[in-house]
C-alpha cells in the first residue's frame, strides 16, 4: 500500500511539474508577444517622426540649393551692371583727363 501511495504521489508530483511548466510557457509566449507588440508600437513611432524630419530635411535642402542660385544670379547681374556702366562712361574717359 506505501508503494501505491508512493507512486500516486509521484504521479500527482509530476502533475503538478508538468502544469507549472506549462503555465510558465505560456506566461513567457504572452510576454513574447506583449513585448513584440510593443516593440512594434515604438517601431512604428520612430518611422512616423523620421517622416516630417526627412521632409524638412530635404525642404532645408532645397532652401540652401535655391539660396545659392539666387546669390550666383545676383552676383552675375552685379557684373552685368558693373560693366554696363563702365562702358556707358568709356567715351567719357578722355573728356575727363584734358
Amino acid at each position: 500500500m506505501l508503494k501505491d501511495m508512493q507512486k500516486t504521489s509521484n504521479a500527482n508530483l509530476k502533475d503538478d511539474i508538468q502544469k507549472a511548466s506549462n503555465a510558465n510557457l505560456d506566461a513567457t509566449m504572452h510576454s513574447f508577444e506583449r513585448v513584440t507588440k510593443a516593440t512594434q508600437a515604438i517601431v512604428t513611432e520612430i518611422t512616423d517622426y523620421s517622416k516630417p524630419d526627412k521632409a524638412i530635411e530635404v525642404q532645408s535642402e532645397y532652401a540652401k540649393t535655391a539660396y545659392e542660385g539666387y546669390v550666383t544670379h545676383a552676383s552675375k547681374l552685379g557684373e552685368l551692371y558693373t560693366y554696363l556702366a563702365k562702358e556707358a562712361l568709356k567715351p567719357y574717359e578722355g573728356l575727363l583727363r584734358k
